[in-house]
């Protein structure tokens, strides 16, 4: 279901809702017409609002997107702000349906967060052809500014590339030297599967095998099974969202990390950890990119989106944030939506807001920044429900993500 910012059903949201008071028109200065195309600027966030991974993003990223329209006063270069809503249910088709409605018949000027690999890069390639800004937070596929990249496609918040260097590098120069993969079958899964091997291997580590399941499982016996059949150190989670928790829940049912194995939670934020509960959580190892307890500023940015939501957000919600809030900084700088000077301004600005202050962009359109590695506490070492994380150690974003020359972007220099 397509949604305005006020939750409005499909029709409404064809009309728009915007974020403020008053006519969009009517408060448009004259110095701003022509320059911002329907005299808005229009910001789509689409991604899993009931599924799987509604919990990941979902309604928390649009709230979030709501926040950095707020922190820009509602409107920018004297025109409204407006954020519209809808849920792509992890199907590309009913993705880049939406999409192109947006586009052809709504003006939305770019689509943000887009949990779901398969859903990214579907949407970024017709936003190529529309000559549209995507700005993925959600998706993890490093194919998303590799080889998939495109000259509009914008990926933030993390890929698979820096979860792999986190969590993978952590745990194999740590004594887990041989992997077993479970793997969702789909386009993300395979990317964090093959970027984690790339960087096991680079440890001295092995891969001994590897299983896929369906997205959206329910019994993960058989998979485990095989897993624990392999006698490998390390069992790779290389899922994410109600996956990963199903698979942690019935691995404990098997006694596998009782019997020596350890589980590598691949792709968990802290909206999974929350869910599954520290107790059954406690031990594991994970990567995020932002984390609300890492200082007095992502403190306070935590304590207001727990206000609004009655949750503390994640990395992905923080990343949408950060998304939202820095295409309409380039749209300011730009004094204008129209998305070539838009575009130049994105790839041109360093990154400096609540969920980073050292970002800056590659010509591939991946936002690069400093990632964590987390230990899930002990019970009785957390102070309260949100308390979850034990910082292990900062990777700095050079070291966290692929260069340029790496990405395997076509339209790197020599590629």
């Amino acid at each position: 279901m397509v949604k305005g910012i006020g939750g409005a059903t499909f029709a409404a949201a064809l009309a728009g809702s915007v974020l403020g008071s008053g006519s969009a028109v009517a408060q448009a200065p004259a110095a701003a017409q022509g320059a911002y195309s329907g005299n808005v600027v229009k910001i789509g966030i689409l991604n899993d609002q009931s599924g799987l991974y509604a919990e990941f993003g979902g309604a928390g990223s649009v709230e979030a997107a709501k926040m950095a329209v707020e922190d820009m006063g509602g409107k920018v270069g004297g025109v409204p702000i407006e954020i519209v809503s809808a849920d792509h249910q992890n199907k590309p088709d009913i993705a880049s349906a939406i999409a192109r409605q947006w586009y052809d018949r709504d003006g939305v000027d770019a689509i943000m967060e887009l949990t779901t690999s398969s859903v990214a890069l579907a949407v970024q390639g017709l936003s190529k052809e529309k000559k549209k800004i995507t700005i993925t937070t959600g998706a993890a596929s490093s194919d998303l500014t590799g080889k998939a990249c495109t000259p509009y496609g914008y990926h933030w918040a993390y890929d698979t590339h820096a979860l792999a260097v986190g969590t993978g590098g952590a745990l194999t120069r740590a004594g887990g030297k041989t992997w077993f993969f479970l793997t969702a079958d789909y386009a993300f899964g395979t990317a964090l599967e093959n970027d984690t091997t790339a960087v096991v291997k680079a440890n001295g580590g092995k891969v001994v095998g590897s299983v896929r399941h369906p997205l959206s499982g329910q019994d993960f016996s058989s998979f485990l099974l095989q897993a624990q059949g392999s006698k490998a150190q390390v069992i790779g989670l290389a899922n994410a969202g109600l996956d990963t928790s199903n698979s942690i829940k019935q691995a404990a049912e098997y006694g596998i990390t009782d019997g020596g194995q350890k589980l590598a939670a691949l792709l968990f934020t802290l909206s999974e950890v929350h869910g599954l509960g520290i107790k059954a959580a406690q031990g594991l190892t994970l990567t995020e990119g932002w984390y609300w307890d890492l200082n007095d500023e992502t403190r306070a940015f935590g304590q207001r989106f727990m206000k609004r939501t009655n949750r503390m957000p994640n990395m992905v919600q923080t990343g949408t944030y950060s998304a939202v809030l820095s295409y309409l900084k380039a749209v300011k700088a730009a004094g204008t939506d129209e998305t070539d000077a838009v575009n130049a301004k994105l790839k041109s600005l360093p990154v400096d807001d609540v969920f980073t202050h050292n970002g800056h962009v590659q010509q591939t359109g991946l936002m690069v920044h400093d990632m964590y590695l987390f230990e899930i506490k002990k019970p009785a070492d957390s102070k309260g429900e949100w308390d979850l994380y034990k910082l292990v150690s900062t990777i700095p974003g050079k070291e966290a993500y692929a260069s340029e020359a790496e990405s395997g972007c076509p339209m790197v220099a020599g590629k």
